[in-house]
């Protein structure tokens, strides 16, 4: 019989990252056991988030053989995020990238002309990046 507790130990980066886009309209519906799988169902709301979700599913486990997985997409690929004071894009890369570094991927989609300006208010369109 799987141990609920171990899994949710070893999957607890995937159930954290859903918990933390929670103000972005992730959930976590259900975490419990599928015979001998965990099974973690819940939503996001961006191609954006779900690929940050992936990254803590392959980092916990590669093959993931252990987890039975229900997390779907309710948005496109893009996710909207409002400028809010103290933002800079390097932070925003970094909560939704995993990489502060991608922060002219995020300019550019978006035609920032000064990265290191953008009004309190601004919505961003954050784009989909791979690699």
């Amino acid at each position: 019989m799987a141990d609920l507790e171990a899994l949710k130990q070893k999957y607890a980066g995937v159930i954290e990252s859903l918990q933390k886009f929670a103000p972005y309209g992730a959930t976590v519906d259900a975490v419990d056991l599928d015979g001998e799988q965990l099974h973690i169902k819940g939503s996001v709301p961006s191609r954006v988030v779900l690929e940050r979700v992936w990254d803590h599913i392959k980092k916990a486990d590669p093959t993931y053989s252990d987890l039975h997985h229900e997390i779907t997409n309710t948005g496109g690929d893009t996710q909207p995020y409002t400028i809010k004071s103290g933002d800079t894009l390097s932070a925003i890369s970094l909560l939704f990238y995993g990489n502060a570094n991608k922060y002219p991927q995020i300019a550019k989609a978006n035609n920032l002309a000064d990265p290191n300006s953008v009004p309190i208010g601004t919505t961003l369109q954050l784009p989909v990046i791979t690699a």
